[in-house]
């Protein structure tokens, strides 16, 4: 890559900086974060006694910016949840998909004209495969994790938990660019009462002691909480098969009547919506996990 390719990206992650849009590397060319995994952290720097995710080290600092870009062509990535955006993600079809499948972009203006609503205008980049994200400033106060198709086919969010490519950045595919320029519009309202209902009745982030009753045990709402805590911190690849080790960890005191059934459904179910699983899919994997523990723990253990 030339040296100008370089300064692009350098300049571009700056300009993201300067949005207030706190930024991290993307290893070149790709969507994955280059920054080391927690198995290979060596718990110094930023990570001194605690391993620190990509998330918790993307910055605005202007000289870390500097001296992260300066000598490697990164790609951008923009923490979405700490630079207090919300980004509708809409897809286009798989390329075996048929010619008239609907794009992302074609599904968002129907679900606007079914809400009577305009398609509003904000900024837009273009995504590498041809797709488009809306960049929206998430409402004051409000805590949305990343949904996927929860506004329709082919339509995701990003929030907290999740990260966007930045403009300036390129993959095999192409490159993402900005296609309309317009200020950050705030997230209206109709699409926040679409994506929050849920979220935040659940409530993920608080831990979830408060909605247990007085039968469960101190360690069986701790364990609630760390089994919560790591499906909604699993990487991607990994969700589905942490949320089913979640489920069949709390199953047991279930069983054992520490627990509510609903309450632990409840619990995983906004940890693995967070996490950006399909609802439907947190549903199946919940089910199928809390089954098989409780048919496992009728007995409750012995001291």
């Amino acid at each position: 890559m030339t040296h100008e390719a370089r300064s692009a990206l350098l300049r571009a992650a700056l300009d993201a900086a300067e949005r207030g849009w706190a930024v991290f590397p993307l290893r070149s060319g790709t969507k994955r974060p280059a920054l080391h995994g927690e198995d290979s952290c060596p718990r110094i720097g930023d990570c001194a006694g605690l391993h620190r995710k990509w998330e918790d080290r993307a910055t605005i600092d202007p000289n870390r910016i500097r001296r992260a870009w300066g000598d490697v062509p990164f790609n951008i990535g923009i923490a979405t949840g700490p630079s207090g955006l919300v980004v509708v993600d809409l897809d286009v079809p798989k390329t075996k998909a048929s010619a008239d499948t609907p794009s992302g972009v074609t599904n968002f203006r129907a679900l606007c004209e079914r809400a009577g609503q305009a398609v509003p205008t904000t900024l837009t980049v273009r995504t590498a495969s041809g797709g488009q994200h809306l960049y929206f400033t998430a409402p004051a106060g409000a805590r949305l994790g990343n949904s996927a198709g929860r506004l329709g086919k082919r339509i995701d969010t990003r929030a907290w938990g999740g990260y966007v490519v930045g403009p300036g950045s390129t993959t095999p595919g192409g490159a993402y660019a900005v296609i309309d320029p317009a200020p950050v519009a705030p997230l209206p309202e109709w699409l926040y009462a679409l994506l929050s209902p849920r979220q935040a009745a659940r409530a993920v982030i608080d831990p979830p002691s408060a909605r247990t009753t007085a039968r469960a045990s101190r360690y069986a709402s701790t364990a609630l909480t760390a089994e919560t805590a790591a499906v909604q911190h699993a990487e991607e690849g990994e969700r589905n098969a942490t949320l089913l080790r979640a489920a069949r960890a709390l199953g047991r005191f279930i069983a054992w009547g520490d627990l509510p059934r609903s309450v632990v459904e409840d619990a995983l179910q906004a940890a693995g919506e967070w996490a950006g699983l399909p609802d439907a899919e947190c549903r199946t994997t919940i089910r199928s996990g809390l089954n098989w523990s409780i048919a496992r723990n009728q007995q409750r253990r012995t001291a």
